[in-house]
């Protein structure tokens, strides 16, 4: 079975969840295969590498759970990006939409050194305000951002279009 094939068998829709109208997209049927996960993290990074990438940005909360993996086999360190009031020390912050309501996101201001290059791992790319905020969060603390690898693009939200010349990795598009 291919990937493509393989990922989409693993992921269930949820309708009305979290709030009526929207249809989640649950990938814990996913990460309870091994060969779909393992599938999904290699794929991650043979895509962008081994020895290309510093530091991989992982974005609550499902975003930890692939970012991770992949951060370890590329030998980077794993930075979370986490919901307002969430990390312990001094942090940048943005706000942005979300399909059904806005959203403040964090990092820690020392998580990068100048320079650093940065991936970005979500589970899901729908409208692009998450994305490209973790984007602007990484700038802001001196990463030069390299790419954004997804598990999965709602390519009808159209999220792409707000990630400027921004490399965009996405494993299924839908």
């Amino acid at each position: 079975m291919d990937l493509d094939k393989l990922i989409q068998d693993r992921i269930r829709d949820v309708a009305d969840y979290p709030k009526p109208g929207v249809l989640f997209k649950d990938i814990t049927p996913l990460l309870a295969d091994h060969v779909a996960f393992a599938g999904v993290v290699d794929t991650i990074v043979n895509h962008h590498g081994r020895g290309t990438i510093d530091k991989i940005v992982g974005i609550e909360a499902r975003g930890f759970i692939l970012a991770a993996p992949v951060a370890y086999h590329f030998g980077a360190g794993f930075v979370p990006v986490r919901k307002k009031g969430k990390l312990p020390a001094r942090a940048y912050e943005e706000t942005y939409d979300l399909e059904y309501g806005t959203e403040t996101i964090e990092v820690h201001v020392d998580a990068f050194t100048p320079g650093e290059r940065v991936l970005i791992v979500d589970d899901v790319l729908a409208t692009g305000g998450t994305a490209r905020a973790a984007a602007d969060l990484v700038r802001r603390g001196g990463g030069d951002v390299v790419g954004l690898s997804v598990l999965m693009e709602l390519s009808f939200l159209h999220g792409r279009d707000k990630l400027g010349n921004l490399d965009v990795h996405s494993l299924v598009t839908v």
